[in-house]
């Protein structure tokens, strides 16, 4: 059996270190890609997380084996045990130019990476957003997806280096909120539940869908919609969450502040239940 230490790598199935200078993914960022916990030698969240591959590929016109990379993906999370998989799946190789190539062949990279030491205090007394000068594109067909192009989260979060701020908000081009650098939000407004909509800009990620899903079965459905600065300002409670850390309660932006909610640690044990 490999050991899967920090840097293994498979490309196609195989132990490789080495990629074609030609793959469309280095070259015009012509991919997806997807970021795993595995906890005891399994992935949670796994089927939602090649659901959004498969639809990232659909919109992008990239064939996708979902059944071969579950397949594969759960035999190295067995041997792993327990960190990180990042899977990318990119469109192959390509001649010079945007063109299509003809015959397409995917090419699928998953590398092993240790699980983030992130600190407990951001799980149990909050983080602070920086509030990101760096405004997202409005583009719907790559809205939600999960695709290689990343500079606009990149830029975002090249602007603090505070280890007083943990995540940084990012908004539109009107300067609504819509998400976090590398996470989601949902805020506590009037009564119940909102997370911004992301049918414009923003990726869809598989905690989000998740919570949505299992906040609205304990009687605390969740609003998508266009949220206004304002009303993240008027919340009462305010979180972060994605599939490796979870659930972060928001306790500041700015000079605004807010208190850790029962209903922000309700969400908090949702995710926890799933990735354990």
């Amino acid at each position: 059996m490999v050991e899967l230490s920090p840097g293994f790598t498979l490309i196609d199935g195989q132990p490789c270190t080495e990629l074609n200078v030609r793959d469309r993914g280095l070259a015009y960022g012509d991919g997806l890609f997807e970021t795993l916990r595995v906890a005891q030698g399994r992935i949670p969240l796994l089927e939602q997380h090649l659901a959004r591959l498969s639809r990232g590929a659909d919109r992008l016109h990239i064939a996708c084996d979902t059944r071969l990379l579950a397949q594969e993906l759960s035999q190295l999370a067995l041997q792993l045990g327990g960190g990180i998989l990042k899977l990318i799946l990119t469109r192959g190789d390509g001649q010079r130019g945007y063109a299509l190539p003809k015959p397409q062949r995917p090419r699928r990279i998953v590398q092993v990476a240790a699980l983030p030491a992130y600190p407990p205090a951001h799980a149990e007394q909050g983080v602070c957003l920086y509030p990101c000068a760096t405004r997202l594109g409005q583009q719907p067909l790559l809205a939600g997806i999960k695709h290689l192009n990343r500079l606009e989260q990149v830029l975002a979060r090249a602007e603090w280096d505070d280890p007083a701020y943990a995540e940084g908000l990012v908004c539109d081009q009107q300067g609504a909120p819509v998400e976090c650098t590398v996470s989601n939000l949902f805020l506590r407004y009037q009564g119940g539940w909102l997370t911004p909509a992301l049918d414009q800009c923003g990726v869809q990620g598989v905690m989000r869908d998740y919570l949505c899903t299992q906040l609205d079965a304990v009687g605390q459905p969740v609003g998508v919609r266009p949220v206004t600065q304002a009303e993240l300002l008027a919340s009462s409670e305010v979180f972060c969450c994605n599939s490796v850390f979870g659930v972060w309660p928001v306790i500041g932006l700015g000079s605004q502040q807010w208190s850790i909610g029962p209903h922000t640690r309700q969400a908090q044990a949702l995710a926890q239940q799933v990735l354990l």
